[in-house]
Order: C-alpha cells, then structure tokens, then sequence
C-alpha cells in the first residue's frame, strides 16, 4: 500500500472510531420511553376484544370424520425422510409406520430401537395419542429421539393419521363426527 492508502485507511478507520463513540456516549444521555403497555392504539376498536372471543376449537373427532387419507399421503411426504409405510419395508432412521395404528406404543415391528421416553408412555397408538404425538413428539415424550416439531394443522394430522390408518393389514374404523 502507497502512503495515499494509508491515509485514506486511516481516516475512514478514525471516522468509525469517532461514530461508535459518539453512538455510545449518545446512548448514556438519551435513554428511550417505554410505554406502560406495548402495542399501538386503534379508535374505534373495543378495548378488550379478543382471546375470550375466539371460538372454541373443534374437538379432533370432527377433523378425523373428516379426513382424507389423498391428503394425508401428501403431507407423509414430510416423513419419508425418515420413515417409510409400506408392508414388510425396513426401518430407516424411523420404523417403518406399516400397521402402527392400533400398535403398542413405543414397541414397533422390526426391532426399532425406542427412545426410552417412548418406551415408557405405555399404551396403544389410536387417533388421540397419535394427534398428541403429531401435535409435537417432543412435548408428547419429552427425551424422545425424534427431532421433527410436529403438524400444527389439525386437518394434516387427521389426514396422516387416516393415511396411516390405511396403511394397515386391519384398518381401525374412523370415528364419527359429534
């Protein structure tokens, strides 16, 4: 670098020097004003709608009655990565799902290796424990090997769930809508 390089190095370094003081020198004497209550008021609006007027959540029966296991193979797609559905297939990085409504929980064909926060749940997976464990499988078994973070939609979880379903030398009935 020639003289006229350092120089201008060295202005632009002193120039960033003297910004960051300044920023902070002026951050010791102008501190911000927070509001007692965060957000931005709307006229016009009621003051206290909201959450208690939100309806009420379908209860699961009703998205299972109407689930559709097309759908619900679309949204497996998200699984292969890890698991497969198919009579007599191999585990992979997940057990193989062929059969697993109706199955013990965390027991599986094949000899899958459980984590043992599954192993110790107890129980059979039917639509309500399989909707809990979709909803998020680390909530469901906290220590569970599974790293996915779960279907937020309902409709994909009773979708998956009625696909696995089909996936079943005996296939569960699906339950009535109330």
């Amino acid at each position: 670098m020639n003289d006229r390089g350092n120089t201008i190095a060295g202005w632009v370094l002193a120039g960033g020097i003297v910004a960051l003081g300044l920023t902070i020198v002026s951050g010791e004497y102008f501190h911000p004003e927070r509001p007692e209550k965060m957000g931005y008021v709307v006229t016009g609006v009621e003051a206290e709608a909201g959450a208690g007027d939100a309806p009420a959540e379908k209860p699961f029966e009703t998205y299972m009655a109407a689930a559709d296991p097309a759908k619900g193979a679309d949204v497996f797609k998200k699984c292969t990565a890890c698991h497969n559905a198919d009579k007599g297939g191999a585990n992979a990085l997940g057990p193989n799902l062929y059969g697993v409504v109706g199955e013990a929980i965390g027991q599986g064909a094949n000899g899958f290796a459980f984590s043992d926060a599954l192993k110790s749940k107890g129980g059979t997976w039917n639509f309500d424990e399989l909707n809990k464990w979709l909803t998020s499988p680390k909530a469901y078994a906290p220590g569970t090997k599974m790293t996915f973070a779960g279907l937020s939609k309902p409709e994909d979880r009773a979708n998956v769930i009625a696909y696995l379903n089909q996936q079943s030398a005996s296939p569960q009935p699906l339950p009535a809508a109330k």
